[in-house]
């Protein structure tokens, strides 16, 4: 599913780090060795077409190479019913 974020991340937080990363050997491989942090956070996006939604997601992110593998983990709201 192809999705673009459509604003800024809020909430973020950080719930591992380090070797508590089940994917850090691939991460380290494919991206480059770094300080990786899995993290969450709400984010108003637009998936394929579709109006804007309030979902929760997930990344990887380590400083010097950035957020990578954006992922939806729910869907919280659509937007048009706030408005």
């Amino acid at each position: 599913m192809f999705f673009e974020l459509v604003g800024e991340i809020g909430q973020i937080e950080t719930f591992a780090t380090g070797s508590g990363i089940r994917e850090l050997a691939r991460l380290q491989k494919q991206y480059g060795k770094g300080r990786w942090r899995k993290r969450k956070g709400i984010a108003t996006i637009r998936i394929e077409g579709h109006d804007c939604i309030l979902a929760e997601i997930h990344w990887y992110e380590a400083s010097g190479i950035g957020r990578k593998e954006f992922k939806i983990k729910q869907l919280l709201r659509n937007m048009t019913e706030i408005i």
